[in-house]
């Protein structure tokens, strides 16, 4: 059974299971009541940082307009435009094996898209969710279900894995941002 987490803790990856090697990191949401005319189309993305919490390039900015990190360790699985169905609306996969040794985390962030002119929130996001899964064996390990009320925030911070004496470990974050991608992307230095 995989632990459910609050914001705020953190628990160790590959510590209890140094043989985790290739992960899915799945992002899920529900849209509340909504009649704005558009669709809600919110986006994973990741951010591989350095030790000063910054890309050192802007190729370390992984999601829907760059899928695949150079180094292939980590992947983003496409854009789903609607969050429609059960289940997952967006996964990233990560290879520990292969993240170069210049990051020292990886941030999994969400975001509304054309949040301004489409006047949306996460205030009108509801069940919202970030969940750890070992690929190789399908097993969940991890799940942070964001029980946050964000009221004006058009990105969110949902979670990290990030490395700690060797080991790999996840925190859950459930932090809120105005200004959506852009200025999540300019706080951890992708030029947007």
């Amino acid at each position: 059974m995989a632990i459910s987490l609050q914001k705020g803790q953190k628990v160790d990856l590959t510590k209890g299971n140094p043989a985790l090697k290739h992960l899915l990191v799945g992002l899920g949401w529900d849209v509340k009541k909504y009649d704005g005319g558009y669709d809600f189309d919110l986006d994973a993305a990741a951010f591989l940082l350095n030790a000063n919490g910054k890309v050192n390039s802007d190729d370390d900015f992984v999601f829907y307009n760059n899928l695949k990190h150079k180094s292939g360790a980590v992947e983003h699985m496409g854009d789903n435009l609607t969050g429609a169905g059960e289940g997952d609306d967006e996964e990233i996969k990560v290879d520990l094996s292969l993240v170069p040794a210049n990051v020292d985390k990886i941030a999994f962030t969400v975001t509304i898209y054309d949040a301004d002119a489409r006047k949306q929130t996460f205030g009108q996001v509801s069940n919202a969710y970030i969940r750890v899964v070992d690929e190789d064996n399908g097993k969940e390990l991890i799940r942070y279900d964001l029980g946050e009320d964000f009221s004006i925030e058009t990105a969110v911070v949902v979670g990290e894995i990030y490395r700690n004496k060797g080991e790999w470990k996840f925190n859950a974050i459930g932090s809120g941002w105005k200004g959506g991608l852009a200025a999540l992307g300019r706080d951890y230095g992708v030029n947007v």
